[in-house]
């Protein structure tokens, strides 16, 4: 099911977000809304039918409930990326702290538990996708920052390490960009939110926590032992200048 009015030869391609969720209200609610919005929706109501959907189309991103009829969202979350860097936005009914930080840990972009306003929705969407930084005709000429045997590529979104991609998340990236584009200066949770121009953090949220760690173990040689990115106990984290020597 989709909704949204198709593009003109001279309008640009909208967005396509595939929804998986079995809730026909709600995801009624959502394509219309975001079709109103510019997006193109597809909504599938099972966890097998959006598998299916993503091998034999291309979506900008995914809205994927964790409660589904025939699979565990987060398994689902999990198979995701394990074979794709699609955006992934999580919806739940349980507002469980636990169960975003298992989403986050399995890489999820960003989670709204619910119920939610769709401004919110649409809001968050947006922020997953522009930390993508996808699009624009690829006429951008490649940056990389380089630290010892670390290269981030900010033209590709690429991050590699002694010249092997690695993988992590575009939230993830937009991180990592922050803090080596300010290598060696103390940025505490609440400065990173406002530089990736999210939302505030709660006060106990530990999501941020959780992508470092995840960061972490994509370019560190010992992730127990960090060397590239360091926490100062209490005041934030710092991305290391010297590294590699």
């Amino acid at each position: 099911m989709t909704s949204g009015s198709r593009p003109t030869d001279t309008e640009p391609m909208a967005e396509r977000i595939l929804m998986i969720d079995d809730d026909n209200r709600l995801a009624g609610m959502v394509s219309d809304y975001l079709g109103g919005a510019g997006f193109r929706v597809t909504v599938a109501g099972t966890g097998r039918e959006g598998e299916a959907l993503l091998k034999r189309e291309t979506f900008d991103a995914v809205i994927l409930d964790l409660m589904l009829p025939d699979a565990d969202g987060l398994d689902l979350c999990r198979k995701l990326r394990a074979s794709s860097d699609v955006p992934i936005l999580m919806l739940t009914a349980r507002g469980e702290p636990m169960d975003k930080v298992v989403g986050l840990e399995i890489g999820a972009d960003d989670y709204l538990a619910k119920p939610f306003e769709p401004r919110e929705l649409q809001a968050r969407l947006r922020a997953i996708l522009r930390r993508r930084g996808g699009g624009g005709g690829g006429t951008a000429k490649s940056e990389i920052l380089r630290f010892g045997r670390l290269e981030i590529d900010k033209g590709a979104r690429v991050v590699r390490v002694d010249g092997e991609e690695r993988t992590i998340t575009s939230y993830q990236f937009a991180i990592l960009l922050v803090l080596a584009e300010r290598a060696g200066r103390v940025l505490s949770r609440d400065a990173l939110m406002d530089l990736l121009k999210g939302e505030k953090l709660e006060a106990f949220d530990r999501s941020v926590d959780v992508h470092i760690s995840r960061i972490r173990a994509a370019i560190e040689d010992d992730p127990k032992k960090p060397r590239r990115i360091l926490t100062l106990r209490g005041t934030g984290y710092v991305f290391a200048k010297d590294q590699d020597r």
